[in-house]
């Protein structure tokens, strides 16, 4: 299944970088990149955070979302992650693409422009619709909440 996402390039943005892309053919997420208007680097400390630019507008179909999440690679070797994990984008946000990068790690770590940052999932959107009750009806687990279906 295929959904077109079209993307426009802000002024300052470096066009060289291309657009995301599946890094491989069973990819799920495709690769976004540091897109940074001074094409240097940000530091980002242990607990720091920052908004890195992408130097990317898109259009999503409505009826879609497009979900950010960190790439798993730098989680687990540097702590670098997205503290709004998954980011959602709506399909009718025709802002900048930015990604919030957050180091959960112990040391400083550099992204450079360019950097593949984050990945970008397309989705369905299922909307509900919300209606009030007087009861619900009831479940075998029914209130048990954090931790109540035992451990492992």
């Amino acid at each position: 299944m295929s959904v077109a996402i079209t993307f426009q390039w802000l002024e300052e943005a470096d066009r060289s970088l291309g657009l995301p892309a599946y890094a491989t053919e069973g990819a799920a997420g495709a690769d976004l990149r540091a897109n940074l208007p001074d094409r240097g680097t940000v530091v980002l400390t242990p607990g720091g955070r920052a908004l890195v630019p992408t130097g990317l507008r898109m259009a999503i179909p409505e009826g879609y979302e497009v979900q950010i999440r960190p790439r798993s690679g730098l989680a687990l070797k540097h702590g670098i992650t997205l503290p709004n994990t998954p980011g959602t984008i709506d399909s009718d946000y025709r802002g900048a693409l930015g990604v919030i990068v957050m180091n959960a790690g112990t040391e400083p770590f550099t992204i450079a422009h360019g950097d593949r940052i984050a990945q970008m999932i397309v989705a369905p959107v299922v909307r509900a619709t919300f209606t009030q009750a007087d009861s619900l009806p009831d479940t075998v687990r029914g209130e048990g909440g954090f931790g109540s279906t035992g451990r492992g």
